[in-house]
C-alpha cells in the first residue's frame, strides 16, 4: 500500500502533496475558479504523471536493447470533456522526442509497449474512456 498526504497550505485552494519519502508537489485551482497560481492544476499533474510513467518505461526498455538515450522530451496535449462533471480527459496526444544512438523501430516499439502494456497511468486513463494517441520522433 502507498501513502501520501495532502495539506491545504496557501489560501483556499493551495495544497501541497507529500509522499512517504518526503517529496512534495504544490497544487492549486485556476484563478478563474478562485485559485492563486500557487501550483499545478491536479488534472495537469495527471498528464505529467502519464509522461513520467511512460518515460520511465521507455528508457528502461531502450536500455535493455542497448540503445543510448542522450535526451528525452515528452510533449503532451490533452482535451477534457465539456459540460460534464467530472470533466475527464477524453483525448490525449503525446509526442516522444528522443535523441541518441537509437534505432527508430526500437524507439517506436518501446513507446508502443509503454502505452499499450506497461504504463499504469495510461491504463488508468484509457480505462476511464480516454483516447491516447502517440508518436515517436528521433531528433538528430
Amino acid at each position: 500500500m502507498f501513502h501520501v498526504e495532502v495539506f491545504r497550505v496557501n489560501n483556499d485552494f493551495g495544497f501541497e502533496g507529500k509522499d512517504a519519502s518526503g517529496h512534495t508537489v504544490k497544487m492549486d485551482s485556476s484563478p478563474e475558479s478562485g485559485g492563486h497560481n500557487f501550483g499545478i492544476r491536479p488534472m495537469q499533474m495527471l498528464l505529467m504523471g502519464l509522461g513520467g510513467c511512460s518515460g520511465i518505461d521507455i528508457v528502461s526498455i531502450l536500455k535493455k536493447q542497448k540503445q543510448t538515450v542522450e535526451e528525452f522530451r515528452i510533449l503532451i496535449d490533452g482535451e477534457r470533456e465539456a459540460g460534464k462533471d467530472p470533466t475527464l480527459w477524453k483525448y490525449i496526444k503525446i509526442i516522444f522526442e528522443l535523441k541518441g544512438n537509437i534505432e527508430p523501430e526500437k524507439a517506436k516499439r518501446a513507446c508502443d509497449l509503454s502505452i499499450e502494456k506497461y504504463c499504469s497511468v495510461a491504463a488508468t486513463l484509457m480505462g476511464a474512456g480516454c483516447k491516447i494517441h502517440w508518436e515517436t520522433k528521433i531528433i538528430s
